[in-house]
């Protein structure tokens, strides 16, 4: 033990597999692998299960290579008795006691193997079960490590990684603390920290759980009045209440669009030289505020964007969702098409193996996966199911060929008929057919509502100006959540039939083909090296069968393959799709997915701290429907969301990473929400939604750094650079300074979290701006409006207005101070005085932090 401890401190490194042993040992090692002979069966076991682990996971470091590591050399039995550098891996009269199986245990943390990760317990009992029988293998070895071919192959041992096995919905752990529980996701993190002897963190103070809870549903402050209410509020089920109020506001729809935003890396522009802007591409933003709101099943989702032009049902909504596939950076002057197209293509790939499978598919464009079972094939087989798409060029496909349809932007009168379009108040474009189904399905709901009334009140309801009324007050005896249903499908339909007669109605959304140009391998990524043709397929190491699609249907548009690929994800079968978006929903509600790496579920992704808790969530959100809504209550009700976040200096000092929840993450505020909290907190925030972006003023300095200055950058009014950021106009060559400085989205990538920075720029951007020395005086007029002229009173109104709770008598001591040596040592009068005194408060930690 103690030469292991100082073998990193002479430049060993232990992970490379020095194994140790005791002259003991040593003793009880066999010579050689000759005099032994064993069953065919064990032999058996030994082809079959155990090798696919050791060539997995072992042979390329102790065996594969000229230089061997550690000196321990797994490709024979006699090898393995050998041992490395020190001796054995194998002990013949304690079996249970060798070597390899401590390692592979990581019973010690010196000799921890393989030292990428832990192997799942099925490998290690495998493992175990072939050292109990005296490592059974053929005479003169047979695992060998193939130098051609050191990735990740497609066998046993790679569909058995966690990730790629079907999700099973696990018992809900006993704990000793059962009061703590008040949902199973408490079980799952209270068994894990009495594992360790942790407890918990008490809750949080009711201000700053009401705080967290409006900042995490719809990204901006409640008011002070709405602060003190929930405080004062002893209703038990006044905190349930507040989360069903939240999700039900349309802000919500625009804090959660965001997110998905980052991981379809939307922008407005094409990027390259002139960087021009994208038309109409406002509209698919629009389309994911308005899904979240309308809580739309994400399995509704994934088709709409991924096909939405070969649903049974083609809507205005499914064809703006194909804007999807516009999002990326497009070269207008390309001096090489193919290579172009296949980049375009190869964007495709990328954002939806990531954002919606958790799978790193890019990577193997070019060669086979290096760290994960995807061979090259695999890549370009996936790549076939988007290969009908038109590219996004103007009169001209990704090879230069002409074709008819421009793809800048489409009439929708090609995919629905003009005189059934309407356009409601939302900006959102609906078709007649739509009102058609909405009466069918109110009507049906009607009857199941009736039936539940007792009679004088079921007459009543038989009037169709009486029936939101009847519902709203028969609430309970309907159910909350038919008549919530109800009444949303009601508001729905009323929308529809106050909507205009909309013609002439432009979307960024795509064309396709009926018969795309066949797919090959392109041999290293090549586009002129085509290498054998192949056809669309799923990822082999999941074991899908390959999928049967059929031939283009007459008037067909499309070959008829997205479909295929969306209802394949969407599937409650495919073991990626559940598991990675509720990780991502838990990644923004905790700061850190339960899997760390939320774009990535392959071999070289960072484990889940806890699994069987995952899979309970994911389990879940299938059985809700696959509704977000359900799930962000299911997640905000419990205990372990209710934690705050003081230290817990046990937890700290067992778990510094904080990866079992013994606390609540603080987090800062994003850079959109620091931005609207600016606005809201002065009481300019418009809160007008929908429609084209907008653009705020950003200074000249900053224009000046771009190729043509100022190009496509326009000027909004006042009241519209008012408005909440999402609608800001994204600009990849140009992104607005304080979005930028405070870690704004990579719009060139998908973007599944964003790094928080501390950097001057920040602070520089927050007190010497010229966007912030405008909002310091905005709020301080609010101040003097609200609170007069009288000092105290202005200090207290203004401290109210960015923290959402009264000011101390401390601070307001302090803040009077701070008025009067303003106005005596550098002579401003009391309005500039109250201004900087409002920039000072904006820059408060507790203005942008969160607890």
């Amino acid at each position: 033990m103690v030469m292991q401890r100082l073998l990193p401190l002479m430049g060993i490194t232990l992970a490379i597999a020095v194994w140790t042993m005791t002259p003991k040992s040593l003793q009880a090692a066999d010579d050689s692998d000759k005099a032994v002979t064993f069953s065919a069966e064990q032999l058996s076991f030994y082809q079959k299960s155990v090798k696919p682990i050791l060539v997995a996971n072992c042979i390329k470091c102790h065996g594969g290579q000229p230089k061997i590591k550690g000196g321990l050399n797994m490709t024979s039995r006699a090898g393995l008795i050998k041992g490395g550098d020190t001796g054995s891996a194998f002990d013949a009269k304690a079996p249970a006691k060798s070597l390899i199986l401590q390692a592979v245990g990581y019973e010690d943390e010196f000799l921890e193997m393989p030292p990428k990760g832990k192997l799942d317990q099925d490998a290690i009992d495998v493992l175990t079960k072939w050292v109990e029988m005296g490592l059974p293998m053929p005479a003169g070895g047979g695992t060998h490590h193939h130098h051609e071919s050191e990735d990740p192959q497609i066998n046993e041992t790679t569909r058995n990684h966690w990730s790629f096995k079907a999700v099973k919905r696990p018992q809900t752990p006993s704990v000793k603390n059962a009061s703590w529980v008040r949902n199973p996701i408490d079980a799952f993190i209270l068994a894990r920290l009495e594992a360790k002897g942790i407890k918990p963190n008490r809750p949080v103070a009711r201000a700053a759980l009401i705080r967290r809870a409006y900042y995490d549903l719809i990204g901006l402050p409640p008011s002070p009045q709405r602060v003190e209410a929930f405080v004062k509020n002893n209703s038990p089920t006044a905190y349930e209440d507040l989360i069903d109020e939240l999700l039900d506001m349309p802000q919500y729809g625009e804090k959660w669009a965001r997110h998905w935003l980052d991981l379809v890396h939307y922008a407005e522009s094409n990027s390259f030289e002139r960087d021009n802007p994208k038309p109409e591409v406002w509209r698919y933003r629009d389309y994911i505020i308005r899904s979240l709101n309308s809580d739309k099943p994400y399995t509704q989702f994934i088709r709409e964007q991924l096909a939405g032009d070969e649903l049974e049902h083609v809507t205005p909504d499914s064809i703006i969702a194909t804007g999807y596939y516009r999002l990326g950076l497009w070269d207008d002057e390309s001096a090489d098409p193919p290579q172009t197209r296949f980049d375009e293509l190869d964007d495709w790939v990328t954002v939806t193996s990531q954002a919606m499978l958790g799978l790193t598919m890019d990577c193997a464009r070019c060669h086979d996966h290096k760290l994960d079972p995807i061979p090259q094939v695999d890549y370009y087989r996936f790549l076939a199911f988007f290969r009908d798409i038109r590219s996004f060029q103007h009169g001209r496909d990704g090879m230069g060929k002409r074709f008819n349809a421009g793809n800048w932007h489409i009439n929708l009168s090609r995919f629905i008929s003009h005189d059934k379009l309407k356009q409601g108040k939302d900006g959102a474009i609906v078709d007649e057919g739509k009102l058609e189904r909405l009466n069918k399905e109110l009507a049906a709901m009607e009857k199941t509502i009736a039936a539940k009334l007792p009679g004088g009140v079921r007459d009543d309801f038989k009037y169709e100006s009486n029936r939101v009324a009847v519902v709203k007050e028969h609430r309970k005896l309907i159910t909350n959540r038919i008549a919530k249903q109800y009444l949303a499908m009601w508001e729905e339909r009323q929308a529809l039939k106050t909507a205009k007669q909309a013609n002439d109605i432009k979307v960024l959304c795509i064309t396709a083909d009926t018969k795309p140009a066949p797919t090959h391998l392109m041999v290293r990524g090549n586009p002129y090296a085509p290498g054998k043709e192949v056809k669309p397929g799923f990822p082999q190491v999941l074991g899908f069968p390959d999928p049967e699609i059929q031939e283009p249907m007459p008037g067909q548009q499309s070959a008829g393959r997205r479909i295929v690929l969306a209802n394949w994800i969407a599937s409650e079968k495919n073991p990626l799709t559940a598991r990675v978006i509720v990780n991502r929903i838990w990644q923004h509600h905790f700061g850190q997915g339960i899997v760390e790496s939320t774009s990535n579920f392959g071999l070289q992704g960072t484990k889940p701290t806890h699994p069987q808790l995952l899979d309970w969530l994911a389990t879940e959100f299938v059985n809700q429907g696959w509704k977000f809504k359900a799930l962000h209550r299911t997640i905000m009700l419990s205990n372990t969301y209710r934690m705050s976040s003081a230290l817990n200096q046990v937890g700290y000092n067992i778990d510094p990473k904080n990866e079992l929840l013994w606390g609540f993450r603080m987090r800062r505020l994003t850079a959109e929400e620091i931005r609207d909290s600016v606005l809201a907190a002065n009481g300019t925030l418009n809160g007008k939604m929908y429609g084209p972006s907008i653009y705020p003023e950003i200074p000249r300095a900053v224009l000046a750094g771009q190729s043509r200055p100022g190009a496509n950058w326009r000027t909004s009014n006042e009241q519209e650079r008012a408005r909440r950021s999402i609608y800001i106009h994204i600009k990849r060559s140009l992104i607005v300074p304080m979005i930028e400085s405070f870690d704004g989205a990579d719009t060139d990538n998908t973007c599944p979290v964003r790094f928080v920075t501390t950097q001057p720029t920040q602070a520089l951007g927050m007190f010497n701006s010229e966007f912030m020395s405008k909002q310091a005086e905005k709020l301080a007029n609010r101040v003097t409006k609200d609170a007069g002229a009288n000092p105290q009173d202005q200090v207290a109104k203004a401290i109210e207005l960015i923290t959402q709770r009264s000011a101390r008598s401390s601070e307001i001591k302090r803040g009077v101070q701070l008025l009067a040596d303003l106005k005596r040592e550098d002579g401003v009068n009391d309005a500039q005085a109250l201004k900087f005194y409002c920039l000072m408060l904006y820059n408060l930690n507790e203005f942008i932090y969160l607890d």
